[in-house]
């Protein structure tokens, strides 16, 4: 198949990017989106604000332990039809949840419309790896980043809007149009080639509990510490079985051939530490804005709007220097540029005007949308092309895991710091970019050119 060999011809690229980018929209737009619809979902169904968002967690939880199975499967049923298959199953879930009567329903909705989700996610790096020739990989993953930049400001708006204009219920409708037009655009993407190898359904399970149990482990810590721990008990043996089990297989479902590839293991090592980075500094940035600094939440609403559109704005130029400059060196700019905006944030006198607030958000997303793609690349060219598929589950299981983490820093810091958990959790936050920097600057010394293959 010479016309894969480096990335698709012209112009059928363009069109395999709009069907990527679209899928990627989706499930960004629902990720954003379906927070604001919280509230309305508890009030419909009768729920209470404590469990309501089990709505989100049941999500995110069913995306986490999904994505490495769905790449292992992509692999072996094709990137078209696994892209196909996803997105039927997330339109199904989210029509699901538009006509779900009671909450119990509406869980298992969203069970099943996370189920979709995982499988698009899993194949979002491995489609860009195929789509873009090497030489234009940053391209590539710039344009994604810029359209998860653009969602997560766009998506919650939109989400309000169609709220305030019929019901949440819309909120989950709306998504069926794009979910037909993927469908329909299924053509355009690569017909990457299988693997032969039987699936292994051991390892799936094993994965399954490894990083369902840690999410859930992670998200009671504060509440129920015994709970807690006995999940991640029994999350770290399932893990240990799991990753001795794969250290003899040459392609495992949980990928450690490719984390023994230097560039990967260090993109995956800075990809942890930024995501929780970011994820620590979103839980408590809306606390110290509100709570502290005594801003209203349409002022907090644009502050976090100004670090989205950061991030949105350096994705292209990002991704067009990873084409051209030393990852790393870009990466310890970015990862720099997020820990000294988190700083300046915390450093601000209480009494600044929310317009003062402007710089030092912007500043951060911009750190983070120079660190992302760069990345995000390596770690994607840094894989054989025939575990490409098994290259994007593993990036996208690194961000969810990543952001989960994050969450549990942020929650242990606002019960450790009582009064001053805002503050603590942003502490967290930057510690975390500053580990991100370290990764990077060991990765400098350590340098290993793309691989081709």
């Amino acid at each position: 198949m010479t016309e894969f060999k480096d990335g698709l011809p012209m112009p059928r690229r363009l069109w395999a990017m709009a069907v990527l980018m679209a899928g990627l929209a989706l499930v960004s737009w629902d990720m954003a989106a379906a927070n604001v619809a919280l509230p309305d979902i508890a009030t419909d169904l009768n729920v209470l604000p404590g469990l309501v968002v089990w709505v989100m967690i049941a999500y995110t939880v069913t995306v986490l332990v999904g994505i490495l199975p769905s790449s292992a499967v992509a692999e072996r049923i094709g990137f078209r039809q696994m892209y196909g298959l996803g997105s039927t199953i997330f339109m199904v879930g989210a029509l699901a949840c538009a006509f779900s009567t009671s909450f119990s329903m509406l869980l298992i909705a969203r069970v099943v419309q996370g189920i979709g989700s995982a499988m698009l996610m899993s194949l979002f790096g491995g489609l860009v790896r195929n789509i873009y020739p090497m030489r234009q990989l940053g391209l590539g993953v710039s344009l994604s980043s810029l359209v998860v930049g653009v969602l997560a400001v766009l998506g919650p708006a939109i989400g309000a809007f169609i709220i305030e204009l019929s019901s949440w219920r819309w909120t989950f409708v709306v998504y069926t149009p794009v979910c037909v037009a993927l469908l329909f655009g299924l053509r355009a993407l690569p017909d990457v080639p299988r693997t032969s190898k039987r699936f292994d359904w051991l390892s799936c399970g094993l994965s399954m509990i490894t990083f369902g149990l840690f999410v859930v482990g992670l998200d009671m810590l504060v509440s129920n510490l015994v709970w807690a721990l006995g999940f991640l008990g029994v999350s770290c043996i399932a893990g240990c079985w799991l990753f001795r089990r794969a250290g003899r297989q040459e392609a495992p479902l949980v990928p450690l051939d490719l984390l023994r590839i230097r560039p990967i293991a260090f993109a995956v090592s800075a990809s942890l530490a930024s995501f929780a980075s970011q994820m620590s500094a979103m839980v408590a940035l809306p606390f110290y804005l509100i709570h502290m600094l005594d801003y209203s939440y349409g002022q907090v609403g644009v502050l976090l709007a100004a670090w989205s559109v950061g991030v949105a704005s350096m994705a292209p130029i990002a991704g067009w220097m990873s084409d051209r400059y030393r990852v790393a060196v870009l990466c310890i700019i970015g990862a720099g540029l997020t820990g000294a905006g988190l700083i300046w944030t915390v450093l601000m006198p209480l009494d600044s005007p929310h317009y003062a607030m402007l710089a030092p958000m912007v500043l951060s997303g911009i750190g983070v949308g120079f660190f992302q793609t760069p990345n995000n690349r390596a770690m994607l060219a840094g894989a054989p092309r025939r575990r490409s598929g098994a290259a994007g589950g593993l990036q996208a299981t690194t961000r969810v895991l990543g952001q989960s983490v994050g969450t549990a820093l942020a929650a242990i810091a606002f019960q450790l710091g009582g009064d001053n958990g805002p503050v603590v959790s942003i502490s967290v936050s930057i510690v975390c970019a500053l580990l991100a920097v370290v990764i990077n600057v060991v990765r400098h010394f350590n340098p290993t050119p793309d691989l081709q293959l």
